[in-house]
């Protein structure tokens, strides 16, 4: 296909799909740090980040491992009470780094009412970032510490254990009955927050 001298090729990150240099270069102009929140298929990163002329600066960092391997968590690392510890994890680094405020970056995520992305970002603001973000988008404190997945685990083991046991069976090898997430998540939200001084 013909082109005209005028034609650009776009930057590699924006034709793959993974940068939007328009809403990053306005996240940039704010000037504070970005609360980069990311996640995968198994895992979620939650990162505060300084632009530079060089490049990116990571000043805090948590990923949803750590919750695993240092605070005993043993629910799923991709859902939103993860979600949610791992924004505490990383806003309690960034405010012992001495970063107070930073604005949220959720990449190319779709902006939906209590996704994942604004649960890490509760969790950032609990632990004393200021965050400008709406209350309305925020999850509810019931999704935040498990409590729907807690319901869908007592109504399926009464309904069909076998399905029950098939659908939870990570949670059970490591010892964690679904319907007691919230109370699981209770403690490794205590153990995070007597790791850095604080108290809920």
């Amino acid at each position: 296909m013909a082109r005209n001298g005028r034609y650009r090729v776009p930057l590699k990150r924006r034709l793959k799909g993974i940068t939007n240099y328009y809403k990053r270069a306005k996240l940039i102009l704010s000037g504070k740090p970005r609360l980069v929140v990311r996640k995968t298929a198994r895992h979620i990163t939650v990162q505060v980040v300084e632009a530079k002329p060089g490049g990116d600066r990571t000043l805090a960092a948590a990923y949803s491992k750590e919750l695993e391997t240092s605070f005993g968590w043993k629910g799923g690392c991709k859902n939103t009470p993860a979600a949610y510890l791992v924004g505490l994890l990383a806003g309690l680094r960034a405010k012992k780094a001495g970063i107070e405020e930073a604005i949220l970056d959720i990449g190319l995520h779709v902006p939906s009412k209590g996704a994942k992305v604004f649960a890490a970002a509760m969790g950032a603001v609990d632990a004393g970032l200021k965050i400008p973000i709406g209350e309305t988008i925020l999850p509810e404190e019931d999704r935040i510490k498990g409590e729907h997945i807690a319901n869908y685990a007592k109504l399926l083991k009464e309904k069909s254990p076998e399905t029950y046991e098939k659908r939870f069976n990570k949670y059970l090898e490591k010892g964690l009955a679904p319907e007691k997430l919230p109370e699981h998540f209770e403690e490794v939200k205590q153990k995070i927050l007597a790791a850095y001084g604080e108290s809920s």
